[in-house]
């Protein structure tokens, strides 16, 4: 029944999708910190949509309670059973309705937030040894001077490498890379970073760690780990394929992707692996631990139980390497440390402290004649972080040349900036004082320990205000009776049958991603909503699958809100000094999505026919 409470429930959630997608900044005045700007945006704008149900009544601590009660009691108990090959028989006495005190149907959020947080460390740690740039490198070698060929070796080592380490690592350094590459080079930046962008989403669908909207449909439909990828290969690899058709078709002129390149001197592969020992070290733990958490999806182990201690062993590792480096005074991150640093620390009351710069924590901007000027402000541990741009030097335009001295002396080194002291500070020492001290501690713990530092400002923090907020809004809507009135809806519209519930929920699912805050969003409503509608077992799997395919290519879409990548994304090329519109982002996204969900689509419904 439709209530005023409910009304104003769904208006709220709305209106916090918008500023999802459409982020604004309030000026304010606060006491004795002067006038300030308040973002709403990805972070705070679901919050301050909880608080104002709070306020109003809508929703309540026993919100989240309640679900777990009535699904107890609820004549909808029924059991998932799955014919084979995909019978996933640690789920096969779990109540399809079953929550914890921590989630609802299934769904937890600190489970998923742990394994991904977890994973997303050890693929980022491994990157910064150089890995993924040192696989790029080889991969232009080989691509020679032929340009379509260079172009199809980079779609197919970037798809490679999203696979297994997820798209947001492959986001941040090889957006970062590309820049680079196309710039020395005179490529057309357009045709390599779309490409780059619809490739790591794309692949992010095989394993159910490479997206955390997969985590939520696992946990939320009861789909073994395994099981998921063996249903999603196959719509990957349709998808995957007619994009790359896709876009080779859209990017066929040469201005694009030109037919011959002009090629002196390979790139030095070597010169870009800053952490060998590292390198070895983190690929073994980040492929040990997706075979055990692979193994254990077959028994009833919640995988973040996995995930964690490996992350705990990397980060082990991490610091006690570092540290051994930092006294024996070994090369760390292509930089020697430096041993009398702390005697020219600067003064607390006059200068900014050590900046680390190489691409790890610095900004820049564009200036007017094109060339990147380094803005040295130092940024906050949550910075975001790329490739420093020393790896190609400016003035070897169209010329592949030995970085190794180039890459070794600049990844990593630190700057002080002497500024005079303001009225800010003047007026409040002690403010001054003790931001001074933080900056400096954490400048010092940075050159210490710069894998842990620098891996720091790359994980997603955006991400766990957001996932525990949105899990909260569906509640409350679940609570003001929506989830149940959007399942009538879809019962109504498919009639239960397999087929139309498939496309449904896929060409649904693409269009939530960019109208419902992200596709984490869009994966947690259409969850409880398709749990809602009581469809029977097969039919529950296959709209599971159609959503996995997607959630994953719905950010390939018209938003860059569509994901936490395409918000990624954007912020590392305008770093860059490139600016693309929303439109222009649109507009070259829209023929590898139309086809990739025709086909992922038409995939999914050609394995249930198969199977069922």
């Amino acid at each position: 029944m439709i209530t005023g409470s409910s009304i104003g429930t769904l208006v709220v959630f709305i209106i916090s999708i918008v500023f999802v997608i459409y982020p604004v900044s309030i000026p304010i005045r606060l006491p004795y910190l002067g006038r300030k700007r308040l973002p709403i945006n990805l972070t705070t704008a679901p919050i301050l949509a909880i608080a104002i149900l709070w306020a109003a009544q809508c929703l309540g601590p026993s919100v989240v309670d309640q679900r777990r009660h009535s699904s107890s009691s609820s004549s909808d108990q029924r059991r998932i059973q799955v014919s084979p090959p995909f019978c996933d028989s640690q789920y096969a006495e779990r109540p399809a309705n079953a929550t914890s005190s921590s989630g609802t149907d299934g769904v937890k959020p600190y489970n998923i937030l742990i394994l991904f947080f977890s994973l997303a460390y050890m693929a980022i740690t491994l990157d910064i040894t150089g890995v993924l740039q040192a696989a790029a490198f080889w991969v232009s070698n080989k691509g020679g001077s032929h340009g379509y060929r260079l172009f199809f070796y980079f779609y197919v080592m970037l798809t490679a490498l999203s696979v297994f380490l997820g798209n947001d690592p492959v986001i941040l350094s090889g957006t970062a890379f590309l820049v680079y590459y196309t710039r020395v080079t005179e490529l057309n930046h357009m045709s390599w970073l779309m490409s780059e962008f619809a490739a790591a989403n794309t692949a992010s669908m095989v394993l159910f760690v490479g997206n955390p909207t997969n985590v939520v449909i696992c946990e939320g439909f009861s789909v073994n780990n395994a099981a998921f990828t063996a249903y999603t290969i196959l719509p990957f690899l349709g998808c995957s394929v007619t994009c790359l058709i896709a876009l080779g078709f859209q990017f066929r002129k040469p201005k694009y992707i030109p037919r011959r390149l002009t090629v002196t001197e390979e790139l030095d592969v070597w010169s870009v692996l800053l952490d060998p020992t590292g390198a070895w070290v983190g690929s073994v733990l980040l492929g040990t631990c997706l075979i055990v958490i692979i193994i254990v999806s077959f028994f009833h182990v919640d995988v973040w139980k996995i995930s964690l201690p490996f992350a705990v062993a990397k980060f082990t590792y991490d610091i006690v390497w570092d540290h051994y480096r930092w006294t024996k005074s070994i090369p760390m991150l292509g930089q020697r440390p430096k041993r009398k640093w702390s005697d020219d620390l600067p003064s607390p009351t006059k200068d900014v402290p050590l900046e680390i710069v190489g691409g790890r924590g610095s900004s820049e901007k564009p200036s007017p004649d094109g060339d990147d000027v380094r803005d040295l402000t130092p940024l906050p541990p949550t910075a975001s972080v790329t490739f420093e741009e020393a790896s190609f030097p400016a003035t070897t335009a169209n010329t592949r040349v030995n970085t190794r001295n180039n890459t070794r002396d600049t990844t990593l080194t630190s700057r002080t900036l002497v500024n005079e002291p303001s009225e800010r500070t003047t007026a409040k020492p002690l403010l001054a004082r003790l931001r001074s001290r933080y900056l400096t501690t954490y400048a010092k713990f940075a050159l210490h320990f710069p894998t842990f530092f620098t891996a720091l400002p790359r994980l997603p923090f955006a991400l766990v205000p957001f996932a525990f907020s949105q899990f909260m809004l569906i509640e409350a809507l679940t609570h003001q009776g929506w989830i149940e009135i959007f399942a009538t809806w879809l019962v109504r519209a498919s009639d239960k049958q397999m087929y139309p519930v498939i496309w449904l929920v896929g060409v649904l699912g693409v269009i939530l991603c960019n109208i419902s805050g992200t596709n984490i969003g869009a994966t947690i409503l259409l969850t409880k909503v398709i749990r809602a509608a009581d469809l029977s077992p097969q039919t529950n799997r296959a709209a599971a699958i159609s959503l996995a395919v997607a959630s994953n290519i719905g950010a390939v879409s018209f938003t860059y809100s569509a994901s936490l990548a395409g918000l990624l994304w954007r912020q590392i090329l305008q770093q860059k000094g490139i600016f693309i519109t929303q439109k222009t982002f649109a507009y070259w996204n829209t023929l590898p999505l139309l086809v990739m969900t025709v086909v992922g689509l038409a995939i999914v419904s050609a394995e249930m026919a198969v199977l069922y």
